[in-house]
């Protein structure tokens, strides 16, 4: 404060200027090496310091600096110039002459590297203010689950580093084919299919690597310690790895505990190394980063010890060495210490806990070499008993049509004395056991494989009778639910259709449901391919065929069939409507395909309707328990499955059709400007927003009500002057309910009456519109409004009403209708809800307060805000992009 003091009294063309440069170091640190020449140059006009920050696209970026801009300043300065999204590992590098170095993306202090550079150049003589330094902009780290679809800006930029590495020598391999592979991937970028001798020749000149020259040996205690997306690695000075690491073998990390040493314990199948590095912790983050992030991903995980629990089927059973595979499917909670798994032994699947397993950090199925090397990590040598093999067919399936196979012995051939079975033919008898060899040895699989069609077989005597759903529900609920059921259920099919007089139509209907469920393996893709073009008279063989191609690019369903989707092809319908309906009592029919998803049918139904834009809607499932929001992203018919099978759950079999509607209505309420979009108004912001007014939420002064209920009463008669003696009964439909009491019924009519009669003239659409344009002037035009109990803060009532809209979530008095207090959705750190509850903590982790209520609607609250959240995620790249447009 002296220093600001001081500052203060000097002379007015500097003491702003000082001020804000102290302020800056004292926000950024100090710094490590004395002021370069440009600042002084800049220092005696006062000006701000001009620098130009070059992409690997060749591109350059002007930028300004002072004294105190840090890396991390840089960098985001240059991300909002270049539209980056995927910002993950991109640093600002230095660079004079041939030597170029990190200065990281964090608080490098960036005039320092400048003043260094300067130095370098005077102590070789010459004048320090003609340093060549440069500043570049690069790709550092990636992580291990890097998508380079993400983001194309980011991926240009890799791309274009990668091939300048390439021909500095910055990137370099010992096998002369990956230069080729490369090579050849960059020719068909740059030039697509053309062939021409002088491209070619152009393209590997891009690709000549400059002579390295090869210093000194390192003494083996001193080495480099490589971390990237791969895992971590020990090189000499020429770059060769002498060890490595991946992931899976880094059972821990972790700093000494003597800081002051820099000493990083790193544990490893042969033991465990102390490395005294000088960026230690960095190095720690860095890799407990990419650890915790492919742990988080993974799908695998390994038994530490035996856990045998056969009297309890919920438990998984597993031995110490056995992989487990992940099922990421919600049933059990990581965060109470359970998690579902699969043991690929033994084809079990059950809860395990984690204490018990250790979870890979790998994103794909441990190789063989992995798992030889995990036997040092974990002390058995069971790895090598548990690398399981493809599987392969019975039979060789590649006439057309399938043809009739043979099971063979154990030692490979059809063996005397061994019954012929014509397994691709129809057989009036189930299936004793599955068609295909993979699944020997899983009694669970086995069982649904071999008994998915026991009650469809159309000469097989069924004990029960079925219901169309209740079959399809059988066929193919194993199969969305394991993947190595999905082949043989195409061979299933395949197979009762072969040489079959009966029941032709029933086989084709299920082939064409599960062609728009999930594709067959590309080993059996070929065979199912042709035995669909072999059957080119049957109708559905095309539909068939078609839906399967479509499959293959696209992620499979999660369920079975939907009830819609059975009954349409039943009726020998390919095409599958559904009815949608709307805030205003109507409704329309909408086409929706196996792959339709929510945001595709919103956009379709928008569309349809001739809205402004789809944005802000979204489609909701009621049923007689509860209304809830479909998400984006899912498949219609799964996501109607899921929503109304939760309610199934607990009815009984005659009971198990449940009622729903599917509404489409506005979700989050931004951009929405009364009179923009009369479609929307009149469809969707009336009658949505008429019944929270209704209801009371918001605070209305007398003359306001008295206006919107001659408005109201307009639209309940138009002009039927006759209705005007109903009004007492009418004020439910035309004023708030907690401000009826306020006048008598009399009173009212009264005034409602002559409010009616000055808005002579107008009509009931009228009407509505200037509803609307009043309401919306007020702050809680748009919310939602849940009414909970609090248990967390004293100065509140007890019973308070949480308001949702865009600008954030505000705490209301619902009794004197007052805004307690509003928190914008920047000051909002997290959420959390359950059956009976929802907790929003406000602030950051260290000082945050949480508010605790008891709602049965928490669910709502959390999608909304999540919704909400979303909404700005994706509406800050829109307005950036505008504003570039417009300028």
């Amino acid at each position: 404060m002296l220093c600001y003091s001081f500052i203060h009294y000097g002379p007015s063309e500097y003491s702003s200027y000082c001020a804000e440069r102290l302020r800056r170091t004292l926000a950024n640190g100090e710094r490590s090496e004395p002021p370069c020449w440009v600042e002084l140059q800049v220092g005696k006009n006062k000006k701000p310091i001009s620098v130009a920050v070059g992409l690997m696209d060749g591109r350059s970026i002007s930028l300004t600096v002072d004294s105190a801009s840090t890396s991390a300043e840089v960098c985001s300065a240059v991300i909002q110039k270049i539209k980056l999204q995927d910002t993950y590992g991109f640093s600002l590098y230095a660079a004079m002459y041939e030597k170029i170095w990190s200065l990281g993306s964090g608080s490098q202090h960036v005039l320092d590297a400048v003043s260094m550079c300067e130095q370098e150049e005077k102590r070789q003589g010459k004048e320090e203010q003609h340093a060549p330094w440069r500043l570049y902009f690069r790709k550092e780290i990636f992580t291990p689950w890097h998508n380079c679809s993400s983001d194309q800006v980011s991926t240009e930029l890799i791309y274009k580093q990668i091939i300048h590495g390439l021909k500095s020598g910055d990137y370099q391999s010992d096998k002369e084919d990956d230069y080729v592979q490369l090579a050849a991937k960059h020719y068909y970028v740059q030039h697509g299919s053309e062939s021409s001798m002088q491209t070619t020749d152009k393209i590997v000149r891009e690709f000549t690597v400059k002579n390295m020259c090869s210093g000194p040996s390192v003494p083996q205690d001193k080495f480099v310690v490589v971390v990237n997306w791969k895992g971590v690695f020990f090189q000499d000075v020429t770059e060769a790895a002498f060890m490595q690491l991946s992931y899976p073998e880094v059972s821990g990390i972790e700093m000494s505990e003597e800081e002051s040493g820099g000493i990083v314990c790193l544990t490893t199948p042969k033991g465990m190394y102390e490395l005294q590095v000088v960026k230690g912790k960095d190095l720690v983050e860095l890799v407990n980063l990419f650890i915790s992030g492919l742990k988080k991903r993974s799908q695998y995980a390994v038994g530490i010890q035996d856990l045998i629990r056969q009297e309890d089927p919920t438990l998984l059973s597993y031995r110490r060495g056995d992989v487990l595979y992940i099922i990421k499917d919600g049933e059990y909670s990581s965060e109470e210490g359970w998690i579902k798994a699969k043991n690929e032994r033994t084809n079990q699947t059950g809860a395990v806990s984690l204490d018990a397993i250790r979870i890979l950090p790998m994103l794909t199925r441990p190789t063989e070499e992995t798992l030889v090397n995990m036997i040092l990590l974990f002390h058995t040598n069971l790895w090598r008993k548990l690398l399981l093999s493809t599987g392969h067919y019975y039979c060789s399936c590649h006439l057309v049509p399938l043809s009739i196979g043979h099971r063979e012995s154990k030692e490979g051939g059809r063996g005397k004395g061994v019954a012929k079975e014509r397994l691709w033919a129809n057989s009036k008898e189930p299936l004793k056991q599955p068609l295909l060899r993979s699944l020997q040895g899983n009694s669970e699989l086995c069982h649904l494989a071999s008994d998915c069609f026991t009650d469809i077989l159309p000469d097989y005597p069924v004990k029960h009778v079925r219901t169309p759903i209740d079959l399809t529900n059988q066929i193919f609920g194993s199969a969305t639910a394991h993947v190595e059921l999905r082949d043989e259920i195409y061979c299933q099919i395949m197979k009762q259709m072969t040489n079959n007089n009966h029941g032709m139509e029933r086989g084709w209907q299920l082939l064409w449901l599960c062609c728009g469920l999930f594709p067959p393996s590309q080993l059996l893709l070929r065979h199912a391919q042709r035995f669909l073009e072999s059957r080119t008279r049957e109708p559905l063989a095309s539909t068939c065929l078609q839906r399967m191609q479509t499959m293959l690019s696209i992620e499979g369903r999660k369920l079975p069939p939907h009830q819609v989707e059975v009954d349409a092809i039943q009726n020998n319908s390919t095409q599958i409507f559904h009815k949608v309906h709307f805030p205003n009592d109507t409704s329309e029919i909408f086409e929706v395909t196996t792959t339709t998803k929510i945001k595709d049918l919103c956009r379709n139904i928008a569309k349809d309707l001739r809205l402004s834009s789809s944005d802000g809607y979204s489609l909701f499932v009621k049923t007689s328990t509860k209304v809830s929001d479909m998400i984006s992203f899912k498949y219609f018919f799964d996501n109607l499955r899921q929503l109304t099978d939760v309610v199934k759950k607990g009815k009984k079999v005659k009971e198990a059709i449940v009622p729903y509607l599917v509404l489409f209505m506005r979700k989050l309420w931004f951009n929405v400007i009364p009179g923009k979009d009369l479609t929307a108004d009149l469809t969707f912001h009336f009658p949505q927003e008429l019944p929270k007014y209704l209801r009371g939420y918001h605070n209305v002064s007398k003359e306001e009500m008295i206006s919107l209920a001659g408005l109201l009463l307009r639209v309940q008669v138009d002009t039927d002057k006759s209705q005007f003696v109903m009004i007492p009964r009418m004020l439910k439909d035309l004023v708030p309910a907690d401000q009826q009491k306020i006048m008598t019924p009399d009173d009212w009519k009264k005034h409602i009456i002559n409010a009616y009669n000055k808005q002579a003239g107008i009509t009931v659409d009228e009407a509505k519109l200037q509803f609307l344009k009043t309401i919306s002037q007020w702050s809680t035009f748009g919310c939602v409004f849940f009414e909970v109990k609090q248990t967390s803060e004293k100065t509140y009532p007890s019973v308070i009403t949480l308001s949702i809209s865009k600008q954030g979530v505000s705490i209301i008095n619902p009794k004197a209708k007052e805004v307690l207090v509003m928190h914008p959705f920047s000051k909002i750190t997290s959420w959390s809800s359950g059956n009976t509850y929802f907790h929003l903590t406000i602030g950051n982790l260290v000082k945050g307060n949480t508010l605790l209520c008891e709602t049965s609607v928490g669910y709502r609250i959390s999608d909304l805000l999540s919704s909400y959240k979303d909404m700005y995620l994706n509406e800050i790249p829109r307005v950036r992009k505008s504003k570039r447009i417009n300028m």
